[in-house]
């Protein structure tokens, strides 16, 4: 199995998509600092996961999700739904 992960860095809150054969191994790696990217990010937390059969399905979903700002921005109301909420205007 293969997996495309969602984390996001506890000291800034920014995010990072990658995919990966072993998701809790690229999570160490990643807090370890074996990641010159996200060295400045740490510490990280994984925030979602999804499987998949094929490292080919998860590298294309992992590219959509880089490329397609909508993508991501779908995905990213499922993750954080507080921070896409929107505010009721009644007086």
């Amino acid at each position: 199995m293969f997996f495309v992960y969602v984390l996001e860095s506890l000291k800034d809150s920014t995010t990072y998509i990658g995919f990966t054969e072993d998701v809790e191994k690229r999570l160490d790696q990643h807090n370890s600092g074996q990641t010159r990217s996200l060295k400045k990010k740490l510490p990280l937390r994984l925030v979602y996961v999804e499987e998949y059969e094929s490292k080919t399905e998860a590298r294309k979903r992992e590219l959509k999700l880089k490329n397609s700002s909508w993508e991501k921005e779908q995905l990213y109301k499922k993750i954080f739904p507080k921070k896409f909420m929107v505010r009721s205007s009644r007086g």
